[in-house]
């Protein structure tokens, strides 16, 4: 009667159990509803982000060029020395020509037509007078963007119902871009200029391929001191070095290091490379080295998590038929071990890529209006470009903020793509 009275009830057990896998499967549902809704949170800003950016960056590679023939009148250039001639004059009365008009004796018009076109289009005049003297005299025609507002007025970033007090270009100039561009002096097509040319004062004449090379200097520099260095540090550590306080000490320190904020190894740079060795400032050189010091603690890391991963029966099987433990390392482990060696390490260079602080720390931050003549001549890189860029005070320079971190998007976009091709073309399964 007893062991009757305290056996509960076969229902009353059920409806428990029930009742706990009910809200058990609640619980689940809940788990990946915040999942789900934390991945559509993510993905939503990212979007943001990324439109952000797309939207304000992608009239950079829409270009506007004007054509206009000028005359070179030889009573205004002198022979011995073509360059104290007033180029951007002659353009812009060649311009008021095209549009019908005539300067007045003060060149007002003269000087509103300069503030809508690029100065470009007078130095490709000083260019061609120099290398062919012979055209003094005649007619030629030159190509050249139009100025930074120009564009942004056919861009429709500078709109016409403006208060004319509140933009910079007045209603009679807005009326000349619409002739030129309505008789097809101004045409448009992809600024390829933005690529192939290097930094400028004059926004409409600015471009990253000088902050490209620069990039690509500083992180061959890098990789070439941070992998070698940091995989042979990783598998010291990891294969050869004994187990006790020194390397539990090492090891700490390498995953402390790993944590420092990018801004103090500039200083370090700074201090060391810059102040005590003398290293060039603002050199791809200099930013090499403060980088590789940056990415070798993620090498180490990633390093040493790859080789844990190769399974312990391939040390033994190597060294069961005779391999020395070099060998063992060598010619076994650390091939296996390769995919995420690499993966690591390309992954810790995209992170270097973006980094700005340690460079504005070692005076990359300065105006560089050329191609890196070496790796230890002035550079700039992308990240310190946005950077120079984003401060400038001329609005067009700020759409092309936008178009020089969908540039760094890219390469970052690439250097990620690069690891994920490296680990699936080399994985292995166990």
């Amino acid at each position: 009667m007893t062991d009757a009275a305290l056996t509960p009830p076969a229902n009353s057990l059920r409806q428990t159990v029930e009742a706990r896998l009910k809200k058990r499967h609640a619980q689940e549902m809940r788990f990946r509803l915040y999942g789900r809704l934390a991945i559509v949170v993510a993905l939503s800003f990212l979007a943001i982000l990324l439109g952000r950016i797309v939207t304000q960056g992608y009239s950079t590679f829409v270009d506007y060029q004007l054509t206009v023939p000028v005359h070179l009148d030889a009573s205004k250039i002198d022979k011995a020395d073509p360059t104290g001639a007033n180029y951007d004059m002659m353009v812009a009365n060649s311009v008021l020509a095209e549009l019908g008009e005539t300067d007045d004796e003060f060149g007002n018009k003269s000087g509103k037509v300069m503030e809508i076109m690029s100065n470009d289009l007078g130095f490709q005049l000083l260019k061609m007078v120099r290398e062919d003297p012979s055209l003094i005299g005649r007619t030629v025609t030159v190509t050249g963007p139009v100025k930074s507002d120009a564009a942004l007025y056919f861009k429709g970033q500078i709109k016409r119902s403006t208060p004319e007090d509140e933009r910079k270009l007045d209603n009679q100039q807005l009326d000349w871009m619409d002739k030129l561009k309505a008789s097809g002096a101004v045409s448009s097509g992809f600024n390829t200029g933005f690529l192939t040319r290097s930094d400028s004062t004059e926004p409409e004449q600015a471009g990253v391929l000088g902050a490209i090379v620069g990039s690509l200097m500083m992180l061959l520099v890098t990789a070439t001191l941070a992998i070698p260095i940091g995989v042979l540090a990783a598998t010291y550590l990891e294969e050869f070095a004994p187990k006790n306080r020194w390397t539990d000490l090492i090891e700490v320190n390498i995953n402390n290091l790993a944590a420092v904020p990018s801004i103090v190894y500039g200083l370090l740079g700074l201090a060391v490379f810059i102040n005590w060795l003398a290293v060039p400032r603002s050199s791809p050189l200099v930013g090499g080295l403060v980088l590789a010091l940056m990415s070798l603690p993620t090498v180490i890391i990633a390093t040493r998590s790859a080789l844990k991963a190769v399974p312990p029966s391939i040390r033994e099987a190597a060294l069961g038929v005779g391999a020395s433990r070099t060998q063992t390392v060598f010619h076994h482990v650390l091939p296996l071990a390769m995919p995420g060696v690499m993966t690591g390490s390309i992954l810790s260079l995209a992170h270097a890529l973006g980094e700005t602080a340690p460079l504005l720390m070692i005076g990359m931050v300065s105006f560089v209006p050329g191609v890196p003549e070496g790796f230890t001549g002035a550079a700039t890189v992308l990240p310190v470009q946005v950077f120079i860029w984003e401060n400038a005070s001329e609005r067009g320079f700020h759409e092309r903020t936008a178009a020089a971190i969908i540039v760094l998007l890219v390469f970052m976009i690439v250097m990620n793509l690069a690891a994920i091709l490296v680990r699936r073309r080399f994985e292995r399964r166990w």
